[in-house]
């Protein structure tokens, strides 16, 4: 009785494999400054914990007030409409959680400026301890260094 619902529970992840490739982190990446990759993968993680805990005044302090977010489903966003998003998602859909798909991440200097960063992630419904319910897309941020620290002046975020 337990193998009629084990086969083809195999099968289906069995099949699923090939298809989480295009998750992982091209095969040829090396960052070009382990430290820069170092810096922008904490930052990343600081900005989405906050995210993802709902504090949007620390969240404000992570994005220029020039901030252009590109979204290919919802459009420009500038600075203000972008915490206004981030401030509505946490009172209305707390349970929602953000997370960088593992090896996705690449970051790349811009020189006099700051770093490109781009990768996947995932945006899921946490109930009960679990994440489920998971869209995958991808993100592109582009950090300035400020006098202030490192702040995103540019999202673009598609593949929704």
């Amino acid at each position: 009785m337990k193998h009629r619902f084990f086969v083809p529970l195999l099968l289906i992840i069995l099949s699923c494999l090939p298809c989480t490739s295009f998750l992982s982190q091209s095969k040829g990446y090396t960052p070009v400054s382990q430290e820069l990759y170092t810096t922008i993968m904490k930052r990343d993680s600081i900005l989405f914990s906050a995210a993802n805990s709902g504090n949007i005044e620390k969240l404000k302090t992570f994005f220029t007030k020039d901030l252009e977010f590109f979204h290919d489903v919802g459009g420009l966003a500038n600075y203000e409409e972008t915490i206004d998003n981030f401030d509505r998602v946490a009172k209305n859909y707390a349970y929602t959680r953000r997370v960088l798909v593992p090896g996705s991440m690449e970051v790349y200097p811009i020189k006099d400026y700051g770093a490109i960063q781009t990768g996947t992630h995932q945006f899921c419904r946490l109930e009960n301890g679990s994440l489920i319910n998971c869209g995958t897309f991808k993100f592109v941020h582009i950090w300035k260094q400020t006098p202030d620290g490192w702040k995103i002046s540019r999202v673009v975020s598609y593949g929704h």
